[in-house]
């Protein structure tokens, strides 16, 4: 896994949370439950892959992937719109 792959996942995690809030204000609960559950898969896969890149990743590699992570997110979110 990556720092992509975590950054991916926190993604997915924030979109799921935000869907789960939004259900509950329409009282929504099961689906709002099902929402909880799949951030929660999205942010265990995202802590598994940040504690991969702390073992396989020096400091500056680390940094060197961030950044190019996050330029790959902004670029899919850009070609969306």
């Amino acid at each position: 896994m990556s720092l992509d792959e975590a950054a991916r996942q926190l993604e997915l995690a924030k979109h799921d949370t935000q869907v789960a809030f939004d259900c509950i204000g329409l009282g929504e609960i099961e689906r709002a439950h099902t929402h909880t559950i799949t951030a929660r898969a999205a942010a265990d896969a995202a802590e598994v892959a940040l504690r991969i890149a702390l073992n396989d990743l020096s400091p500056e590699e680390a940094e060197v992937a961030g950044e190019k992570a996050m330029a790959r997110l902004e670029e899919e979110e850009g070609s969306r719109h």
